[in-house]
């Protein structure tokens, strides 16, 4: 039976990967045939369910940065192998493959523009690379995005698409769990806004640590959102979970989101909710505080 096991696999796989390279697209959570054109001018959401496929970091630049403001920071830091690490392949071997895939040298895009004309530090996982997951350079280019929401008083946003912590880093990966929440912690004691946009999947360390953080947090509909999976968790303590169990409807009716946000109004309802705040305060100064803060 193995070897009718195997070869059903690879027709399966080969199926989806015609659909999928072809005009139409089939919905994961709703399991809908929906053509491609259609999906591209509806940014990528169900028309059937409402479902938002994953879509690239550079992609929500588009969706909420004002055209021609955006300024990428920190593009050339890049990740390397401390540990050695080995498992099927070598981390040095994936990551290569991740930045040949992505043209990005982390899962990460950082930079500032403008929100319907105001000042923003954003950033943006790409789950492309590694499934966005959470190393040191990530972990460090947030950090260096904190510090410059810090020294500039730019509202600090953050786009969340993650399976978690990069294991191939061990401690040092979960390091950057404890690392970023400081840094959080020093934005809000600085009085400066922190929203945190969850899409799916948004897992792991990185939803046990900044992702949850933020002053006012959004979620795109249907995203599953939570630490360990719905199946883990079902395995664990011997129950059937409720339906809909970690999705953004879950979250909002639990109280662990504020709203849910379709992808076409998510530029107006930052721009709203930014509204609400005051414009920027610098908390840093002198070598702390990045260059265009101290110029100011």
């Amino acid at each position: 039976m193995a070897w009718f096991s195997k070869k059903n696999r690879g027709v399966r796989a080969e199926k989806k990967k015609n659909l999928t390279d072809g005009l139409w697209v089939r919905c994961e959570f709703c399991e809908e045939i929906l053509y491609r054109k259609e999906l591209e001018r509806s940014l990528w959401t169900c028309g059937a369910c409402g479902f938002h496929f994953r879509i690239r970091s550079g992609d929500y630049v588009k969706i909420l940065i004002d055209e021609g403001t955006f300024e990428e920071i920190d593009a050339a830091l890049e990740p390397e192998d401390p540990l050695r690490f080995r498992d099927s392949k070598k981390y040095v071997d994936r990551l290569k493959a991740y930045q040949k895939k992505t043209g990005m040298k982390e899962a990460i895009l950082c930079g500032t523009g403008d929100i319907d004309g105001r000042r923003v530090t954003l950033a943006a996982l790409e789950f492309s690379f590694g499934g966005g997951s959470l190393g040191s350079v990530m972990g460090e280019k947030i950090v260096r995005a904190i510090r410059r929401s810090l020294g500039t008083g730019a509202p600090f946003l953050i786009v969340c698409s993650s399976g978690g912590a990069r294991m191939q880093e061990g401690i040092l990966s979960l390091m950057q769990m404890a690392k970023t929440s400081v840094m959080i912690a020093r934005l809000h004691e600085a009085k400066i806004p922190f929203l945190s946009i969850l899409t799916h999947p948004t897992t792991g360390g990185v939803s046990a640590s900044f992702a949850f953080q933020g002053d006012v947090i959004l979620a795109e509909p249907k995203a599953l959102i939570g630490f360990a999976g719905p199946r883990v968790i079902q395995q664990t303590i011997g129950q059937e979970l409720p339906e809909g169990f970690q999705r953004s409807e879950f979250l909002l009716d639990h109280g662990m989101v504020d709203k849910i946000v379709s992808r076409r109004d998510l530029k107006a309802t930052v721009s709203s909710i930014l509204s609400f705040f005051p414009g920027p305060h610098p908390t840093l100064s002198g070598d702390d505080a990045p260059g265009d803060a101290r110029e100011r």
